[in-house]
């Protein structure tokens, strides 16, 4: 049976351009090197695709040196395409690029609209409902907002609490499985993902809490071998991608990549 939080036919990313080493970041821990991020997304798309997935590789957009996390721009769910309203001025034009994008393989799409903000990276969605924690980039109103147009299909939202620091909720938890979620102890113990089973990211670990899993694979930033070691104990098919270059820029392996099954017509 397909899971919709995990099983996917399709993906659109977008090549980092040169403008990316201007990207956002809340600690500056070097500039990115291009060459280096590029051969990482290259390794990052090709595991995508060895699952038989479809990916939509979409060029450049020097003009928004963040825009190679496209996972910011939209929630895709097997019913619709939504558009969110990112939290940071400017990333808001990103998201109104991806719309007509979203719309090749939608047909329409959904907008997040009025003053709250919302990012994709703050949005976890599992078989029993949709995670979003309130963040620097997220607020209530936009989640409310979200809760509005999803309920329509059935969906239960809960809105929790990112912990203090952390930029996005996602930064610190990523779905396994139908109960299953890797995650930072900050972040377990903050009571947002009670009722779930925890394999927790080792100590000093904490920065490979983003992963995804993408069919048959998990995907997890490389350089995190007891971490590692959890997964492949727990049973799962792990495939390390290099992310030292999006890691300077706050980014992970949900974030360069939407994930998503069309619907059918």
């Amino acid at each position: 049976m397909m899971k919709r939080s995990y099983t996917f036919t399709h993906a659109i990313t977008r090549k980092p351009g040169a403008s990316v080493v201007n990207g956002l970041r809340a600690v500056d821990t070097g500039t990115p090197d291009l060459d280096l991020f590029l051969g990482h997304y290259a390794d990052y798309v090709a595991a995508l695709k060895s699952t038989g997935a479809t990916v939509i590789e979409l060029d450049p957009l020097e003009e928004f040196p963040d825009s190679v996390f496209v996972e910011d721009a939209a929630l895709c769910l097997p019913e619709a395409a939504i558009v969110m309203r990112p939290g940071t001025p400017s990333r808001l034009g990103e998201a109104a690029v991806m719309a007509p994008v979203l719309k090749e393989v939608y047909g329409d799409v959904t907008i997040i609209e009025g003053d709250g903000f919302i990012d994709g990276g703050d949005i976890l969605t599992t078989e029993r409902e949709i995670l979003v924690g309130t963040s620097a980039r997220t607020d209530s109103k936009g989640v409310a907002a979200l809760r509005d147009i999803v309920s329509q299909w059935g969906y239960t939202l809960r809105e929790v609490a990112t912990p203090e620091g952390v930029l996005h909720f996602k930064t610190d938890c990523s779905l396994l499985d139908e109960n299953t979620i890797l995650a930072t102890r900050r972040l377990a113990t903050s009571g947002a993902l009670d009722g779930y089973d925890i394999i927790h990211t080792a100590d000093g670990e904490e920065a490979c809490a983003n992963a995804i899993r993408f069919n048959e694979l998990v995907l997890m930033p490389d350089g995190f071998p007891k971490t590692e070691a959890k997964l492949l104990e727990a049973g799962y098919n792990v495939r390390k991608i290099g992310n030292t270059e999006a890691g300077k820029l706050d980014g992970g392996m949900s974030c360069l990549s939407l994930r998503f099954s069309p619907p059918v017509n």
